[in-house]
């Protein structure tokens, strides 16, 4: 038997933008939590045995600054912003462990609608 793959990817933004930056940002000195939550999302999956199965996933900037902090949860292109550690405790338990995603925390469909497919622009030069 081979090394089962993780069931779950969890991309949490850590971008920063500089003092002064016009752009927010998803980890913010001015918002002490925002520097903490990914390591405590790490912590909570590792105290409950899911590590594994569940990759947590340090990324830059995924585009959607003004409603973060942001995470994206893979399979099924799950945007879920304004995080706190409250939110992620009922995500982890919500979404990762019962499959149920977490409606009021997802992105507005303004922000997050449907995805382009690369063979769709390519095809349409042609």
């Amino acid at each position: 038997m081979g090394i089962p793959q993780p069931a779950f990817y969890i991309f949490k933004c850590e971008q920063s933008a500089p003092p002064g930056f016009p752009k927010p940002s998803c980890v913010n000195s001015q918002n002490p939590e925002s520097v903490e939550l990914f390591q405590y999302l790490a912590q909570k999956l590792m105290e409950k045995g899911l590590i594994g199965t569940v990759q947590p996933v340090r990324t830059g900037c995924l585009n959607r600054c003004q409603l973060g902090p942001v995470m994206l949860v893979e399979p099924g292109h799950y945007m879920y912003v304004g995080l706190n550690k409250e939110k992620i405790d009922k995500i982890i338990e919500e979404h990762i462990i019962r499959g149920n995603p977490v409606e009021e925390y997802l992105i507005p469909q303004e922000y997050w609608d449907e995805p382009i497919l690369p063979k769709d622009i390519v095809n349409s030069g042609e």
